[in-house]
């Protein structure tokens, strides 16, 4: 088992930035690909970014490319998403997953999933 605890969502206005983070416990952190998901209001849930166990290897949703970074830090057994140039589009509860390969966008091959946490940007 591995949970996931998210952090660092609030509100912001449009062209600030945040910067999430996820803690992981439990299961060995460092095995896992990593990703953060979004899902707004009314809308399904959308994939946001991954990345590889060792973070060598990362991807994006195009909406989100250049602005947002994924990282991981395995000593800490944290993965962070740095969202800059927000815009009121991002508004969403975003969640981070975990599973036992790299999955890329599937959301459905993540394994575990956080209770998510809300960002809102303001116009």
């Amino acid at each position: 088992q591995v949970q996931l605890v998210e952090s660092g969502g609030g509100l912001v206005q449009a062209g600030g930035s945040l910067r999430l983070s996820c803690a992981a416990s439990g299961r060995t952190f460092s095995n896992h690909g990593m990703g953060w998901f979004r899902q707004a209001p009314g809308k399904e849930r959308e994939f946001v970014a991954a990345i590889s166990w060792s973070g060598g290897r990362t991807s994006y949703a195009d909406s989100v490319k250049s602005r947002f970074t994924i990282s991981r830090d395995n000593a800490k057994n944290t993965v962070s998403l740095q969202m800059n140039s927000l815009k009121p589009e991002d508004t969403a509860v975003y969640y981070c997953a975990a599973g036992y390969s790299y999955y890329d966008d599937i959301s459905s091959k993540y394994d575990y999933w956080g209770q998510g946490t809300q960002v809102t940007v303001s116009s």
